[in-house]
């Protein structure tokens, strides 16, 4: 079962408000909340009354879209813990993390293990909160390959590590299919869009090709179908799209 849902960053100078009544609007059912935009680390109390805000309008927290880079921090622990603990006032199911900022070809065998080995931290630290951990599924970080994504899960080793998913130009549709394979129960929340060579474009002109990857699905998880950002970014496309989303996932 996949629910269909935004990520607020679609619309990062819009309102938590005014995402929450469009989604009302949209008829969708949940909102991955976007840290440093309408929500934010170390900061619980707004956390819980966002989550609050969420269910109290019919919605769920689909995930916490942090911006935690690993690799990066001199004092992981410490810093991964202020987005955990608001991921956990907010009520998040998923934490999302990326895994790194360069391109996995980029990096050396050493830092590899590095990254690995504090994204198993990560999962053990979300685990205690009964938080799942999800790689970005991004390019310039470890998860731009298939090969190198699965490397890290299999690295770092840790039951709780998880990724998300979203079609980046980087790999062609038949890489991103055998992707979707080689994944198949780590898979999480899907990220959805249309972007032909990177342009925005309506999500019902990639209607066929989302059909072909979400016939590589797992439908037996429970999960969330995301959209994230809309062509020029209007409500208008935005409200088309959901429509689009609905009926793709109907009939997934």
């Amino acid at each position: 079962m996949i629910i269909p849902g935004i990520v607020s960053v679609t619309f990062r100078d819009k309102t938590a408000e005014w995402i929450i009544e469009r989604c009302q609007m949209a008829k969708l059912g949940a909102v991955e909340w976007s840290e440093k935009i309408h929500v934010f680390p170390d900061d619980e109390n707004g956390a819980a009354a966002l989550g609050k805000k969420t269910t109290e309008a019919g919605l769920a927290v689909a995930a916490y879209g942090s911006y935690y880079r690993l690799g990066e921090q001199d004092s992981p622990k410490t810093v991964f813990l202020k987005s955990l603990k608001s991921a956990a006032a907010l009520k998040a199911p998923i934490i999302r993390i990326w895994a790194g900022v360069r391109p996995s070809d980029e990096v050396g065998s050493e830092e590899f293990d590095r990254i690995s080995k504090e994204a198993a931290l990560a999962a053990e630290l979300a685990a205690g909160y009964n938080i799942k951990v999800a790689l970005e599924w991004h390019k310039d970080t470890l998860t731009d390959t298939n090969e190198s994504a699965i490397r890290i899960l299999q690295t770092a080793d840790h039951p709780n590590l998880y990724c998300l998913w979203q079609p980046t130009a980087a790999l062609s549709v038949q890489e991103r299919v055998k992707g979707l394979d080689l994944l198949g129960s780590r898979i999480l929340n899907l990220h959805i869009y249309y972007w032909p060579d990177g342009v925005k474009r309506p999500l019902a002109e990639g209607l066929g090709e989302w059909q072909q990857y979400l016939r590589h699905i797992d439908k037996d998880i429970v999960r969330y179908g995301l959209m994230e950002f809309v062509m020029d970014g209007t409500e208008e496309q935005f409200l088309q799209d959901a429509q689009v989303l609905h009926r793709m996932l109907k009939n997934c």
